[in-house]
């Protein structure tokens, strides 16, 4: 048992050190790469713009390897041990995506200082709490729906393909590396449904000052898209056999 729990704690040490690479890979490499391109576009700051997506692209990606970690337990016999347990199964599911909400909030908090490095800073320190929210809010949906989808897998094989052609494209499509204003119509009606989106631009909104969407707007859809996720994973839960 003592060796499982070592397992488990160096394992998620090694998710919180390891995601720092890709962050840190797209502020300092596409940042300052294409800084001077977005200079002479429109005249805006890319690094300014740029932060608020790669902290939500943090949290999302570490919020979605609760999954994993829900796959490893089914395979070494823990999740059994876990479901035959005196609690409910939405108490479980609860329990296992407030852990991975945590988790991704301080690496998002991680990522927020090295963006500091990078030459990024909040226009208004007096909406930090704000900005906050949404990063509790988008690190809570995802870890929700890491574990909606780990439900239904029993093996570590169709994560990557699940990575492949559901998170990536939500990240890619969601405005965190481009401006929604001026978007093909397919693309917005993507982005608009997308909502890692309004994760992304409540952030933007909270540190850089602007957004495409409202934070009221933005708010609403986290919520409620959080409500529904955690319904679906109820009852993904009560069909997993024990």
């Amino acid at each position: 048992m003592w060796l499982r729990q070592w397992k488990r704690y160096i394992r998620k040490k090694s998710r919180i050190v390891g995601a720092l690479g890709q962050p840190i890979l797209f502020l300092f490499a596409l940042g300052f790469g294409l800084s001077p391109i977005f200079a002479r576009a429109g005249g805006i700051d890319y690094i300014q713009f740029l932060a608020p997506g790669v902290i939500a692209m943090t949290v999302m990606f570490t919020a979605i390897f609760t999954g994993m970690e829900i796959i490893w337990d089914k395979q070494f016999g823990f999740m059994k041990e876990t479901l035959v347990a005196p609690v409910s199964r939405f108490e479980i599911m609860l329990g296992k995506t407030l852990g991975g909400t945590t988790i991704s909030v301080i690496q998002g908090l991680l990522v927020f200082a090295i963006t500091f490095i990078a030459g990024f800073r909040p226009e208004n320190y007096a909406l930090l709490p704000l900005a906050f929210l949404f990063l509790v809010l988008v690190a809570f949906l995802f870890s929700a729906l890491g574990c909606v989808i780990a439900a239904r897998l029993d093996d570590m094989q169709g994560f990557p393909l699940i990575m492949n052609f559901v998170v990536q494209p939500l990240f890619f499509l969601s405005g965190a590396l481009f401006p929604l204003g001026d978007i093909p119509t397919v693309l917005s009606l993507v982005t608009n449904v997308n909502p890692l989106s309004y994760g992304v631009e409540g952030l933007r909104y909270s540190l850089s000052g602007s957004a495409f969407f409202s934070p009221l707007l933005s708010l609403t859809v986290l919520v409620g898209a959080t409500v529904v996720i955690l319904l679906v994973g109820m009852y993904q839960f009560s069909k997993i056999e024990v």
